[in-house]
Order: structure tokens, then C-alpha cells, then sequence
């Protein structure tokens, strides 16, 4: 779908005229809001309602999932409406992309799996089937999902054959060969085998019940010594809970979970794998689903999952600018010809004419995302004031950044410090979102 053919897609008029809302019925909260819950007007059929605001990234989100919704274990969108929108706490209307898309009765993974409390490995095999065909779909489109979880795996309905589907293409990119890197740990992959490794640590998860990179003292960035095991891709099968489990399902997990991408097995090989075509009964009742009735043990692991995905995302940030010389910058041709230079030939910033240096601007963003992800305290202050202190210097340098604006406004931001408690990891995602932005407009300047 061309971009020109998905603008053609969205609707202008009111999405009031064909549905009722619920705004006050939730689904869920990924990191652009809660998905709430609409009835169409004409057959009272329920959909889920995704909210965004309108901006090229939201646009291109929208594309690059109906690109991939043809595939039947993908979440269909079903119609976008393009509206002005007013939530209680907005002074004025904002202009949002309303994503109608199919509703998903049957919920995400782990809740599932802990309401069937009998759930067996070819039960996880078959959900591992369905995924890694929806993954397979994404990457012959040349997209990267980049944001597999078990919260994004969804099933239709509650009954016993269900159907599980990929949502939230959020964090999906289309991989035009500059996201590779040459180091080889899961945090420096192609975005692609980053969703292979996301499925190994899924399937592992649905099979025992906790993470391959279990921690006992997990707290809110990754510890040093789960950080280590993932980087040497150390983990085990212990005996307690994996006795039962086949040599099958180990072996895909073990495959999967290669630290270098080269090794690790293609979507291809997953869907080969003996595991997903086994004729076995493979009716062994699993640990896991006794161990995801305790909600805070799911809490838990999905953390630390998101965690794992938000530290390869931004590893994968790799922002190049122009030579300053070489920029076609109004501003920067005004002070060339005024002369205002340093001395080593660099232009330098200069707050009296309003011009803000790209390269200070971003590195001002980049100590955000590295506050959020690795704080780091001075002597006499504590976490809380040194985030303060670094978002404040990035607003004082990217004031004419909208969607910075609008990160702040909705991160409780006064102008020197949040008055809520913050949520790291996601302020981290949504800066790194800036940063390329900020990077996309340099460099078409």
C-alpha cells in the first residue's frame, strides 16, 4: 500500500456518524493510550478503537499494518477516520487517526493461558505456529515488527480452537538494509531477528511459566547479571519444570535464542521445525499456566520482556547528520555569511537569533533515553532530579519540536520537573521517536 492510497483509505467525516464510543471501557494501554471499545451504529457489532495523534509516524503505522492485516493471523483494521478530537483535560480539539479494527474477545497470551488451567505443549506449539506465520507474513513484506510480545498475541474468542492474532504495529519498520550493525548480541540484530529472538524468549515463557534470563533481584532496568546472561545467551531448562517438556520444544528454544543472528534459526527453519508439525499428542500439561494466575508474576515477566525489546530498539538508533557545511539550513546560511564561527570552523549556537545546533539538540535528547534506561545520580541528588535536569535541558534546545511537546504535556512536565511518577521506559521509547523524527527533518533540509 502506497502512502498515497492509505491517505485515500481515511476517512474525513466523523466517526460519530457510524459509531458509538465507549470512553470509559479500556482494552488495553500500549504506548500510544488505551484502546477503547466502539459498537457500529448499523449492526451493533463491537470493534476495538485505537486513538493516535495525527502525525506522519501514526500515518505510517496505520499503513504498514494494513499492509500486513491481509494475513489471517494479524488483527484486521477495519476502517481509520481522520478527526478533531477533545479528551476533558485538552483546553482545544486535536487532530487523532481513529483505527477502527476487529475485536479480539479472547484476550492476550498469558491471561489465556492462566484461565485454561490445563494448557498443553501442542496447545503452545500451535500458538507458536500462528505467530511465527504472522511474523513470516510481515518480513516477505520486508517489515519488522519489532514489538513482539505476549500482550500483542491476542486471540478472537474463548473457545478452545481460537484463532491468535498480531496487533500494534507501533514500533514496525520497514528494513531498508540501514538497521544492521556489525556487532553481534541480541541488542545490535536486524530488526527481523529481533522478532525471532522475541518469539524464542515467548515460547520459552509459555512452556515454563518465567523468563530465560531469570533474575531473582529484577528491578526496573535490567540488572547486570540478567543483562550478562543475555548477552552470552545463557540460560537453562530446569529439571523441576522442563522434565516433562520435549526435547522438541528445547531445541527450537535453544535455536532460537543463538546470541549471534547468523546462528539463530531462520522464520523459515521455525516453521519446518518438527516441534510445529509434530503428529505427536504432546498433551502434557504445562507449569506455566499455574504460574500466570498470580498477576504479579506476569507483571513481572512482561516487564522485563518489554525491557529486553526497548534497550534492542534504541541500540538499533543509529543517527547520522550532514557535515554542518553541508546542510541546505537557512539559518546556517545566514550566520555563514555573517561569519559567526568558532573556531574550529564550527558554527556555533546562538540563542539571540533562535537558532539551536542539531548536533547538541540531539545529544540532549540521546541523555533522556540514557537517564531513563542506565540512571545515573551526582553526589547530593537523587534519579528523580537528575531526569529533571537532562529533560530539561533537551526541551531548552527542541522547543520547536511538537511531538516533544505534546511526550511532556502528557508526562505531567511543568517546565522544571514531572509532577506525576514517570514511566521511564515509555518516555525512553517516545524520546527515541523524536530523535528520529528530529534526525528525518535535518536531514531534508
Amino acid at each position: 500500500m502506497s502512502e498515497s492510497d492509505m491517505e485515500k483509505a481515511i476517512k474525513e467525516s466523523s466517526i460519530l456518524e457510524e459509531y458509538n464510543i465507549n470512553w470509559t471501557q479500556k482494552l488495553g494501554a500500549g504506548i500510544s493510550g488505551p484502546v477503547r471499545v466502539c459498537v457500529k451504529k448499523s449492526t451493533q457489532e463491537r470493534f476495538a478503537l485505537k486513538i493516535l495523534f495525527d502525525r506522519p509516524k501514526a500515518r505510517n503505522e496505520v499503513r504498514l499494518h494494513m499492509m500486513c492485516a491481509t494475513h489471517p493471523n494479524i488483527v484486521q483494521i477495519i476502517e481509520v477516520f481522520a478527526n478533531s478530537v477533545q479528551f476533558p483535560h485538552e483546553s482545544s480539539p486535536r487532530a487523532r487517526l481513529l483505527i477502527v479494527m476487529e475485536m479480539m474477545e479472547g484476550g492476550e497470551l498469558f491471561h489465556r493461558i492462566s484461565q485454561h488451567r490445563h494448557f498443553t505443549e501442542k496447545q503452545a506449539s500451535q500458538v507458536t505456529k500462528q505467530a511465527t506465520l504472522a511474523l513470516q507474513h510481515c518480513h516477505l513484506l520486508n517489515i519488522a515488527h519489532r514489538d513482539l510480545k505476549p500482550e500483542n498475541l491476542l486471540f478472537k474468542d474463548n473457545s478452545l480452537d481460537a484463532p491468535v492474532k498480531l496487533c500494534d504495529f507501533g514500533f514496525a519498520k520497514i528494513d531498508q538494509g540501514d538497521l544492521m550493525t556489525p556487532q553481534f548480541t541480541p541488542y545490535y540484530v536486524a530488526p527481523q531477528s529481533c522478532d525471532l529472538w522475541s518469539l524464542g524468549v515467548i515460547i520459552y515463557v509459555m512452556l515454563c511459566g518465567y523468563p530465560p534470563f531469570y533474575s531473582k533481584h529484577h528491578s526496573r532496568t535490567i540488572p547486570k547479571d540478567m543483562r550478562r546472561k543475555i548477552m552470552t545467551g545463557s540460560f537453562e531448562f530446569p529439571e523441576e519444570e522442563w522434565s516433562q517438556i520435549s526435547e522438541m520444544a528445547k531445541d527450537v528454544v535453544r535455536k532460537l535464542l543463538k546470541v549471534k543472528p547468523e546462528e539463530r534459526l531462520t522464520i523459515e527453519g521455525v516453521l519446518d521445525h518438527p516441534w510445529l508439525n509434530s503428529t505427536e499428542a504432546l498433551d502434557n500439561v504445562l507449569p506455566s499456566a499455574q504460574l500466570m494466575m498470580d498477576k504479579a508474576v506476569v507483571a513481572g515477566i512482561q516487564q522485563a520482556h518489554a525491557e529486553q525489546l526497548a534497550n534492542m530498539r534504541i541500540q538499533e538508533l543509529k543517527v547520522s547528520l550532514k557535515p554542518l557545511h553541508s546542510v541546505n539550513n537557512p539559518i546556517l546560511r545566514k550566520r555563514k555569511l555573517l561569519g559567526t564561527k568558532a573556531k574550529d570552523g564550527v558554527y556555533i549556537h546562538d540563542r539571540e537569533n533562535g537558532a539551536e545546533d542539531s548536533n547538541v539538540a540531539l545529544e540532549k535528547l540521546r541523555d533522556v533515553i540514557a537517564q531513563c534506561i542506565l540512571p545515573q545520580a551526582g553526589k547530593g541528588e537523587n534519579e528523580d532530579e537528575k531526569l529533571n535536569e537532562v529533560v530539561q535541558e533537551a526541551w531548552k534546545y527542541n522547543r520547536e519540536c511538537k511531538l516533544l511537546r505534546d511526550t511532556l504535556q502528557s508526562f505531567s512536565w511543568n517546565g522544571r520537573g514531572f509532577t506525576d511518577k514517570v514511566d521511564r521506559l515509555k518516555l525512553a521509547e517516545i524520546v527515541k521517536q523524536v530523535i528520529e523524527e528530529q534526525t528525518t527533518s535535518h536531514e531534508s533540509q
